[in-house]
């Protein structure tokens, strides 16, 4: 497997180079903008998350001798191109919103500065990993509301490709999930980790009583026992007596769950066990961690829907180029004005408008000398510098900030950004 990202790309974009490096044109200064026209699924904002997974594979962007000499074999471009691209460092700029940084339809999440083949040719990068990043993290940020406080683990691995399972574990963290059964996530990124037994366990041993016995040997009586192997009832007696009323935890991962719960509840109370708590497991979305809000569940464990976006598997970024410097050295605004994806051209500013102290307004401006207004908060920040990537957006320690920075800007939307039916977004993106 290669270490390099640069064949992480649409052909296209090799040909666009191709193509402007012949024509003279490869080394006009550019900016590039990451934006969404709407969001998906009529959610009422989104949350950006890939950010720093994205700034560490630019600067992996390289094509080495194996990716070049495919490209050369393939024809796919000549071999002027082929000379300058063995020589690709990302030497430009790259703006962006904070990781967690809550977005509206317009907002410039990214903005990269550079020659324009410098540029066009991590599009592809780009929206890959912004796409899907911020798709699972706007599906993980609805769950979290809906959960109320209540603790979510991800635990979807099985349901995606092998890389695209840690990159969610990672968005579901920053999102507000508490801890991934995916170790690679916990070994990467520095996300807790959780997980006992599946059923197979349960299923290996002569007995339930022997694997309950098994695992609370193994992992003490405050482990959580999966109890819908079999007979519900009987099982919660057995998990009591093998691990006394200080049992953790019972796991359910089938059933009519409102039902459910609120009898494993009774039964573990009047068994004693009233601190043990209740996890629940079963194809759980925004909605059905909603509908269990006046049920007795302690915590949630979701896969498959918060994987695929709650579906809305992809953000819905685009990266478009709005400005360029033409052969005199003046800048140009350009924009693309095609049916339902008309853009607006010019580099932007974006601000985050505040009214006692909550959100009303997301700002965005083409004006280069804009600043933010009293009530205002800018909201693109350096994220590469002449190529450098910007340190405290990496690792666990950039995770952690990112995590850190999603609950603060959640915690500054209007009410109705919480709804989880279908609607306007909470914030009007008003352009200045």
């Amino acid at each position: 497997m290669s270490n390099s990202t640069a064949l992480h790309t649409d052909r296209y974009e090799l040909t666009m180079v191709d193509a402007a490096i012949e024509k003279g044109t490869a080394h006009r200064e550019a900016v590039f903008e990451t934006f969404a026209r709407r969001l998906p699924g009529a959610r009422r904002y989104g949350v950006v998350a890939g950010t720093g997974r994205l700034v560490e594979a630019i600067t992996r962007f390289r094509f080495r001798d194996e990716e070049l000499s495919w490209l050369a074999d393939a024809q796919i471009v000549r071999p002027a191109t082929i000379d300058w691209l063995a020589d690709y460092r990302f030497s430009g700029d790259v703006w962006g919103y904070r990781e967690g940084e809550v977005y509206f339809p317009g907002s410039p999440v990214l903005v990269v500065q550079s020659s324009f083949a410098e540029g066009v040719v991590l599009e592809t990068l780009v929206l890959s990993m912004l796409n899907y990043d911020s798709a699972v993290a706007n599906a993980a940020t609805r769950m979290v509301t809906a959960a109320a406080g209540r603790p979510l683990a991800e635990m979807g691995s099985r349901r995606a490709h092998e890389e695209a399972a840690v990159a969610a574990a990672r968005a579901a963290y920053i999102a507000g999930f508490g801890a991934t059964s995916n170790l690679e996530a916990g070994r990467t990124w520095g996300i807790p980790t959780m997980g006992t037994a599946a059923h197979a366990f349960t299923l290996l041993h002569d007995s339930e009583e022997d694997a309950f016995r098994a695992q609370v040997a193994a992992l003490g009586s405050g482990t959580t026992l999966l109890v819908d192997t079999y007979d519900i009832p009987t099982a919660i007696e057995t998990a009591v007596r093998v691990a006394g009323t200080g049992l953790g935890a019972v796991r359910l991962d089938s059933g009519d769950l409102p039902t459910l719960v609120v009898e494993v509840r009774e039964q573990l109370d009047s068994l004693g066990a009233v601190g043990t708590k209740i996890t629940v497991t079963n194809d759980l979305d925004e909605y059905a961690i909603a509908g269990l809000s006046g049920s007795p569940v302690d915590s949630y464990g979701v896969g498959t829907s918060l994987v695929t976006g709650s579906g809305a598997p992809a953000a819905g970024m685009v990266y478009k180029l709005v400005a360029h410097r033409d052969d005199a050295g003046d800048w140009v605004s350009v924009a693309k004005a095609s049916a339902d994806k008309v853009s607006l051209g010019g580099r932007k500013r974006a601000y985050r408008r505040f009214d006692g102290g909550v959100a009303s307004a997301e700002v965005v401006r083409t004006s280069p000398t804009a600043e933010a207004r009293t009530d205002e908060r800018e909201l693109l920040t350096p994220l590469l510098v002449g190529g450098e990537p910007m340190e405290d957006v990496l690792g666990a320690t950039g995770v952690e900030r990112a995590r850190a920075h999603r609950e603060s800007a959640v915690g500054e939307l209007p009410a109705a950004a919480f709804r989880l039916t279908r609607g306007e977004p909470a914030l009007p993106t008003l352009y200045e």
